[in-house]
This record gives C-alpha cells, sequence and structure tokens, in this order.
C-alpha cells in the first residue's frame, strides 16, 4: 500500500491534541485483566504505527466496558487490530462474542506480536468465546478469514460485526480498507461495522473515508456523546493513566456506527 501520510505527522498531531502528553508506546499496557505489547518500534510496524496504541482503541473499550457494542453471541472481525485491545477486551466480557478473530498486516514483527498478545490473555476469555489470530492484507482474498468463520459455524456469509480502529489516517488505503468491510461484514440487517478515529486524522480524510463507504453501500451515524457521558465511564485500571488521562483521549475521539444500506442485505 501507498499511504500519503507520514508517522511524525500523525504522532505530532496526535500529541498536540493530547497537549503535548505522549501517546501510549509503554512496553506492557494493561487494560483490566489485559496485558498488551506493542510490536517493535521498527520496519512495517513503525510504518503502519502498530508501535503505538492511540486513543480510538482506549475510546471503543470504554464503550465495551459500558456494554454499548452489540456483540454477544456474535461473530467479531477485527482490522488493522495492532495491540488488538478493543476486539480482546470484547472476549473477556461476561456475555462475550461467541467467535472474535483480531487481523493484521502479515509482517512477522505486527503478527508476531499480536499472536503473542492472544496468547498470553487466553486465560481471560470467557467460556464459549473462541479467539483466533490471523494476517490479513487489506482488499486481497479474505477466504481464510471466511474460512475461519465457517469453520466456527458453519457460515460464510460474513463477520456480525467488523471492528476498525484508528484506521483512517492513511488516505491511500480508504477503498481497499472499503473493500475488505465489503467482503467480510455479513449483509445482514444487525450486522454493524465499528469505527473510531483520532480527532489528529483531519475531518476531510475521514470524509474520504465515509465516501468510499456510502459509494459501497454503508450508512454511517456519528454518534456523539452527551455533555455528561464526555468523563471517562470505565472502571478498570488502565496502565497508569488516571480518569481525567483517559478522559482527555476520550474526547478527542470520533466515532461511528455502520451498518447496510436495506437494498443490500440478504437476510
Amino acid at each position: 500500500m501507498v499511504f500519503d501520510l507520514e508517522n511524525e505527522d500523525i504522532l505530532s498531531d496526535s500529541l498536540e491534541f493530547l497537549g503535548g502528553k505522549p501517546v501510549i508506546d509503554d512496553s506492557n499496557i494493561r487494560y483490566g485483566p489485559l496485558v498488551l505489547t506493542l510490536a517493535p518500534k521498527e520496519g512495517k510496524a513503525n510504518t503502519l504505527l502498530a508501535d503505538h496504541l492511540f486513543s480510538p482503541a482506549l475510546f471503543l473499550a470504554e464503550r465495551i466496558e459500558r456494554n454499548l457494542l452489540d456483540i454477544e453471541g456474535k461473530t467479531v472481525l477485527e482490522l488493522g487490530a495492532g495491540s488488538a485491545l478493543p476486539s480482546l477486551l470484547l472476549s473477556t466480557q461476561a456475555n462475550p462474542p461467541s467467535l472474535v478473530v483480531v487481523t493484521d498486516y502479515p509482517d512477522e514483527g505486527i503478527l508476531g506480536n499480536l499472536k503473542k498478545n492472544v496468547e498470553r490473555n487466553i486465560a481471560a476469555v470467557t467460556k464459549g468465546c473462541t479467539v483466533k489470530c490471523e494476517g490479513y492484507d487489506w482488499g486481497t482474498d479474505p477466504s481464510t478469514l471466511l474460512g475461519i468463520l465457517r469453520e466456527s459455524n458453519g457460515e460464510m456469509n460474513g463477520y456480525d460485526v467488523v471492528i476498525l480502529s484508528d484506521l483512517l489516517h492513511f488516505f491511500a488505503s480508504h477503498d481497499v480498507l472499503v473493500a475488505s468491510v465489503r467482503m467480510l461484514l455479513a449483509k445482514t440487517r444487525s450486522a454493524r461495522v465499528y469505527v473510531g478515529a483520532g480527532n489528529y486524522t483531519k475531518a476531510d480524510v475521514c470524509d474520504n473515508f465515509l465516501k468510499a463507504g456510502r459509494a459501497a453501500g454503508l450508512i454511517f451515524d456519528e454518534i456523539l456523546d452527551k455533555e455528561e457521558d464526555k468523563r471517562w465511564l470505565g472502571t478498570l485500571p488502565v496502565s497508569n493513566l488516571d480518569h481525567e488521562a483517559l478522559r482527555l483521549r476520550k474526547i478527542n475521539c470520533r466515532y461511528w456506527v455502520g451498518r447496510w444500506h436495506e437494498s443490500l442485505i440478504s437476510t
């Protein structure tokens, strides 16, 4: 893939929105029962920003804690998972998905770290939920991912839920990202794609992704918190971050829920 934004630009913009405070790039990140690591700061991990944990992952994690994602008994796929905080946290919930598949670019550093995160936290996964890890380059043949779905529940129509956490900043990747959603999200009335982005991703860049998604048949609703919900409302401990630090990261995010246009729904 060819990207039109430099890593330094994204990191700089992220720091600006966080008042100069660093994004999370600790060697170990704790979120409740999860212990996560980030990919080594080299090669593709550095190019694709898999060596940091940005605010949208925390934003989505807080919503998961608040049971605001409809995932009970469903099949979930995360694209560009990085540390896989949102999807792995889903697997630990009292009423978890039946299947969680975490994916990222098939690079040894990125995927190796992702696999270690899955293995390290397997004991925290709630009974009845299966967690899988697979490499996937956006826009390519999704047969392997659909095969995991078929083996799990005999279904190949697509995943009930697709998670996109902080994947919009690379303008040139929007078409292949949308193509992946089109191939992997089930064409059902209840299927949803949850999209989180940091405010450091420029509005016109976000708009370009939304335009590409709409052209593919998706309808997006932007979800805006009420004033009283702009506090950090999670209860699990998060590394060394207090509620004010977490609130700052939360309010600097945007969030959309996507669904298929009625004309594309098969069941």
